[in-house]
Parts: structure tokens; sequence; C-alpha cells
């Protein structure tokens, strides 16, 4: 069967191209089986023109103080997608304790045997979630379903996301610092190589600055694994844990074509220079599907912030490169280039690179001028007219 997101892009491409007018008939005659698609996305920009899909409604949220397996007290809805909601919630077998419970309906318009693979997988690919230990990211304790939802829980982390740090230092006319943005940049850094280290490795898939909070103690916290992703080590798929499809402006081409499109730990790596980019810039990028039709949408950070070093600039853009093969290799690659303090460093991206190729840059500029200087003074002594001895 063809995959509708596939069509969906097709048709998209063609309309932006073709500057065609497009509305809901059109969508709905071309596409069929897009209805199937409402509850991954509620709509879709057709030349300019945001096109509303006919959507199936979920579920309503939970109603505060309600409880889930006899265990959890609602105590607020937190958030709300496509597929479910976040509840802030109440342990009331350890006092005191809280937790984030991430909510996924199970779609009713699929088959028996669909939603039962469905519940499947997300048990068998939770119970991996629940495995992971590390300081950056929140500990899955536990999972369940009652009805046609399935509940993820996990701790819930206080204090106050990026987005919220990047309108708050926008509304002052300032710029976060530097050096406080890639203290944050290591942590994630450290979480991701951990996700990535991972047999299978893990992928987050949905890195933005809304899904990383900061703790009144100074500790980044990736959070919302609605979009993780594992992957199969004999397949070049990936297997989604919670259906989802990610951010545009931080998602990287490759992933936009769903479940189809071939996703690995450099698709993170995009996602992470684009969150960068917006936290240093304050200015989100270019989608990718735009620079792809207009490569010079994507502004320079350092256009937008004059302060910023070059190294850190250069890093960004090297992790937001189009194709994947001209991303860093893997986030240690990443880590070593952004937060780097020698002036000669290597800009690692495919295996077949020369030296030369791997060389950031800036530096083959440095490397050609010291090289050049180098050669002028040799000729210059070479040719130089000898002087007579007195």
């Amino acid at each position: 069967m063809t995959n509708p997101w596939r069509r969906v892009n097709v048709l998209s491409s063609f309309v932006n191209a073709n500057a065609i007018h497009a509305n809901s008939d059109l969508l709905a005659s071309a596409i069929p089986s897009v209805r199937n698609l409402a509850r991954q996305t509620t709509s879709i920009r057709f030349g300019g023109q945001q096109v509303t899909l006919e959507e199936e409604k979920l579920l309503p949220p939970l109603k505060p103080d309600s409880i889930l397996r006899d265990r959890y007290r609602i105590i607020a809805t937190v958030g709300q997608g496509g597929m479910g909601s976040i509840y802030r919630a109440e342990d009331l077998r350890l006092q005191g304790r809280f937790c984030a419970i991430k909510e996924v309906q199970i779609d009713p318009s699929s088959s028996p045997e669909q939603q039962q693979q469905a519940r499947e997988q997300f048990h068998r690919e939770a119970s991996i979630l629940a495995r992971l230990d590390h300081p950056n990211l929140p500990k899955v304790s536990d999972f369940f379903n009652e009805g046609n939802r399935d509940y993820l829980v996990m701790d819930f982390v206080p204090g106050t996301d990026l987005r919220q740090a990047i309108e708050e230092a926008k509304s002052r006319g300032k710029f976060l610092p530097e050096r406080q943005v890639l203290n944050w940049a290591a942590q994630l850094c450290d979480a991701l190589i951990y996700l990535h280290g991972q047999e299978p490795p893990v992928l987050h898939r949905d890195i933005k600055p809304a899904n990383i909070k900061l703790t009144p103690e100074g500790v980044i916290k990736l959070v919302d694994f609605g979009l993780v992703k594992l992957m199969v080590p004999d397949d070049a798929r990936t297997i989604t844990v919670l259906q989802g499809r990610g951010t545009a402006l931080y998602t990287p081409l490759e992933q936009y074509g769903g479940d189809t499109g071939h996703t690995d730990p450099r698709s993170d790596i995009y996602s992470l220079g684009a969150t960068l980019y917006h936290l240093l810039t304050n200015e989100p990028p270019a989608e990718a599907k735009t620079r792809f039709l207009h490569p010079e949408k994507l502004i320079a950070p350092r256009t937008l912030n004059p302060s910023l070093s070059l190294r850190t600039e250069q890093a960004i853009l090297w992790a937001m490169s189009m194709h994947p093969d001209d991303r860093p290799a893997s986030v240690r690659d990443f880590r070593d280039v952004l937060l780097s303090t020698s002036p000669l460093g290597l800009w690692p991206t495919r295996e077949d690179q020369t030296t030369l190729e791997k060389i950031a840059p800036i530096n083959r500029i440095l490397a050609a001028a010291a090289l050049g200087m180098l050669i002028i003074s040799v000729l210059a002594t070479i040719f130089s007219p000898t002087l007579p001895v007195p």
C-alpha cells in the first residue's frame, strides 16, 4: 500500500512549486485516505495557505483527581497533542512524589490486529525506555494501558523550558549568553551520546527548545519521549516507539517521510543544531523543506547575533547540513568541534573525505594564508641579492 504521507509530500511539493490554490476539497480528492492522518497533524501548508484536515476526535483528557491503576492521581493536564495528553500526577504509593504521565490513544479507525500490534510495540519499546538511566533524561518508571489508552510514567521535571528562556531574552532585547548555551549543549550532547550508544540505539527525533527543561539546579533535561525511535541493527529502518512526526522548524529533510524515511543519529544532530541556532539567535531556522528549494533562506547565525563566535556558528551550520552525509558522523564528533578550543580542528563528515576536506573551512583559510607567507619568505630569501662582504 502506498504510504499516504509520501503522497501528501508529493502533492505538497507540486502545489508549492506551482503556486496552485489548494483547499480541503483538492486535498481530500487527491488523497482519500488523508483523513486517517489527521491524528498526526491538524493542518498542512500549501502555497502559503493553511489547509485544515478533517480530524477524528480524540477521547477527552482525563479530569483532575482521576485515578490511574489505583496509584496515580491526575493533578492537571500540562500538554495536549495529536495522539493524547500529558498530565502532572501524584504517586499515591510514594508520598510526595510527582510524575509526568504521557498518554497515547490508539487509532480507533485501525483494525483489531493493528491495534494489538501497536499495543505490543508500545509495551516492548517502553520497557527499553524504562531501562534508561542518565542525569539529563527523566527516568521512565512505569507503563501500562487502560481502555483505548497507553500510558508512560516518568519523572516530573520542575523548571522552565528553553523556549521560555528564548522568549524572555528576546523580550529584553538580549541574546542568551553563548557560554551558557554551550554549557547546555554539552549536557544535551552527553544525553544523546548515551541514547545513541544503547543496543539498539535510541533516537529522540523531536529535539527542540520546548522539549528541553532547565531545572532550578541548572541541570538540563531532554524531555518528551513522544518521538523516540529504536534503530534495528539488521535493518536500515527505525521503529517508532510513540507515533509522531517532529516539529518542522527543527526536523531534517529525511524525517519528512514519516516512518518510511530513514533516520539515524545524524537526524538528531540536525535537530540539535537547529535548536542551538534558535537559542543563540532568538530566531528559529528556516525549515529544511524551504532550504531545499531556497538554500539562501537559512541566515548565518552571526548575521543575527554578531557577538557569536565563528567556531560556534560553523559547528551549528555543519550540524544543519541538508544531506546526512555532510553532517557530523556522531554527536561525539559534533561536541568535540563545538566545544573545542584548539586553533585547528578537524571537520569529519564522510568516511571518504581527505584530511584537507576535514579541516574546518576557516582553518583552511588560515592554513593557506600561513603557507603562502612561508612560501613568500622562502622565495624572498632565495632570490634576494647577496650583499658584498666588507
